[in-house]
């Protein structure tokens, strides 16, 4: 029962009584107020199909450097609550309001509290749970998403290979992610630094499979002015342009009302671990530097209600995604 209540909740652990293969993980983004640091930290547990497998971590990235490092702890630190997002890797905390960290390994030192004010969440309906829409209901997915919190307000600080670093007002952002795997190819991209404060776009495209065969799903959001902005498969928008290559990524999205515009400038970063079926492999480049410009339009009078540049923006480009509405198995 507690499961079948959780997927209203989207924010809380999902794997009590799974059997592997199982990951969940959390994504905190963290910018100093003065924009000159910008890190992710990962809370996250795998349970293999091999017992072996099974353990728990926290990753951490520097977008800076780009430097990675992967804290592995026994399948037996990890203790989450039942109804709401409170976890424990190991000895470090995390909630949708704070996090404590006591990091120590000879790759990185990261430790200290922080806490975080004024999220918003993508709205749950009964029929809606997040950001996965009635998708979410589905019991076979490959993997689910949620974001808990466009963008936020950070006080504290942390110390990080011996410097101290204070991300008082500076701004954050918080999703995660839980399933069997992560899909075979994927685009993500998020920024929630643009001109407008509290401005903040997630989108991804993937390879979803279904049924025995595969098709291109997407999730667009922007929030902008106090309103969610939604471009999804389950919305009955669509894909109307799709560009890859090795320095930006170009993607285009319509519904019935508006028209959004996505360009992505690459750039340089971090190598991160994602799940597979069988274990946590190291494959996911994903960068804190990149930019995206983002344009909304109304598609009845033309106007443009949005056009900015968000910075410090988490980029990822995984697997070669298809040309649209070609996806086999």
């Amino acid at each position: 029962m507690q499961r079948v209540r959780n997927i209203w909740r989207p924010e809380a652990y999902h794997g009590f009584g799974k059997k592997g293969p199982f990951f969940e993980g959390w994504y905190f983004k963290l910018v100093d107020a003065r924009e000159r640091h910008a890190h992710a930290v990962i809370p996250g547990v795998f349970i293999g199909e091999d017992p072996a497998e099974s353990h728990c971590f926290v990753q951490t990235l520097d977008g800076a450097t780009g430097h990675s490092t992967y804290h592995r702890y026994p399948y037996e630190s990890f203790k989450a609550a039942p109804d709401r997002f409170e976890i424990e890797v190991g000895p470090n905390r995390f909630t949708r309001e704070a996090f404590s960290l006591d990091i120590r390994s000879p790759e990185r030192e990261m430790r200290g509290e922080l806490r975080f004010s004024g999220g918003k969440a993508w709205p749950v309906t009964w029929l809606s749970p997040g950001i996965m829409g009635w998708y979410a209901l589905v019991p076979f997915m490959e993997c689910y998403h949620g974001v808990l919190s466009f963008d936020h307000r950070i006080d504290g600080a942390l110390t990080i290979d011996g410097q101290s670093v204070d991300f008082s007002a500076g701004r954050g952002y918080i999703e995660k992610d839980w399933g069997q795997a992560f899909p075979r190819a994927w685009v993500w991209m998020q920024s929630n630094h643009f001109a407008v404060s509290g401005s903040c776009i997630t989108a991804s495209v993937a390879i979803i499979p279904w049924l025995g065969n595969a098709f291109n799903g997407f999730i667009v959001g922007l929030w902008h002015g106090g309103k969610l902005y939604r471009f999804a498969t389950y919305t009955g928008a669509r894909i109307e342009r799709q560009e890859v290559t090795d320095d930006r990524v170009f993607l285009a999205f319509a519904d019935r009302s508006h028209r959004i515009e996505i360009d992505a400038t690459r750039a340089s970063g971090g190598l991160l671990h994602s799940p597979e079926r069988t274990a946590m492999l190291q494959r996911v480049m994903e960068s804190l530097t990149a930019t995206i410009r983002v344009r909304l339009i109304e598609r009845r009078t033309g106007a443009v209600l949005f056009d900015d540049s968000g910075r410090h923006a988490g980029l990822e480009v995984v697997g070669d995604l298809p040309p649209l509405a070609k996806v086999g198995k």
